[in-house]
């Protein structure tokens, strides 16, 4: 089943997706573009925890002239830089470099600790879309994103969908060969597949859980394929997971 979270006259709803359409939870049946997209958070699960990926896909690495990693490069974000489907992403106006980065989202669902990879799908509540935007302007060192790359208010669109688990996995190979894409302004920029993870899913939940507790509705960005490019103020740009969802976002400058 595919979950979402919206506003309608200035009020908080959950809702299904119903023949291309949103079923709310007090019943109404509404189109998808007379709602207001939030990030698709259950709100007594709201992530403590976002962790997000560096250079896990090896052809990304390499579009970027880095090594491939040996273990994750991890770094931890802020939920004020989650923002919804159909939403804006401000670009500031002195960066000369700022790109999209289509990821797949994996959302836990309940306590996780010590879990290993044979048990690692059992802890996982969903999936949905990510748009980890980088401003490369900023950056100090691809090892170690700072704060100004990665956890800018409004650089992490996602949604539009939390898709259950079950869904997903049952899907031919599960979340580990899913098809990734992205177009700006409807020209396909960006194309890979989840099983071209240096790190996969079940990997990184045994990983993260060695050392430290995930909790319900705590986040992990797995990473983006290689075709990232620099991205315009009035750009539109379409992030899509085959079986997730299509996740769109319109750039804003920023004075």
């Amino acid at each position: 089943m595919k979950h979402a979270r919206v506003m309608l006259d200035g009020q908080l709803h959950t809702a299904t997706e119903q023949d291309g359409r949103l079923l709310l939870g007090d019943g109404r049946l509404v189109e998808q573009d007379a709602v207001a997209w939030l990030p698709p958070l259950v709100p007594t699960q709201r992530p403590r925890t976002i962790l997000a990926l560096g250079l896990n896909y090896a052809d990304h690495a390499k579009e970027l002239a880095f090594k491939a990693p040996d273990e994750p490069l991890a770094f931890v974000k802020g939920e004020s830089t989650l923002t919804g489907h159909r939403r804006f992403t401000e670009r500031p106006a002195d960066v000369t470099n700022m790109h999209y980065e289509c990821e797949l989202a994996v959302v836990i669902g309940r306590t996780a600790k010590n879990v290993r990879q044979g048990d690692a799908y059992d802890f996982v509540a969903g999936y949905t879309v990510a748009n980890d935007y980088a401003i490369r302007d900023y950056l100090e060192n691809w090892y170690r994103p700072n704060l100004r790359v990665k956890n800018r208010d409004t650089c992490t669109p996602i949604g539009p969908w939390l898709v259950d688990a079950a869904d997903v996995h049952a899907l031919p190979g599960g979340a580990m060969a899913r098809d990734l894409k992205t177009t700006v302004n409807g020209q396909l920029t960006q194309s890979g597949n989840t099983r071209d993870m240096i790190f996969g899913v079940p990997w990184l939940i045994e990983y993260f859980t060695s050392f430290m507790t995930l909790a319900p509705g705590d986040l992990i960005l797995t990473g983006t394929p290689d075709g990232v490019v620099d991205c315009q103020p009035g750009d539109v740009v379409v992030t899509e997971i085959e079986g997730v969802g299509a996740l769109m976002n319109t750039i804003a400058l920023r004075a």
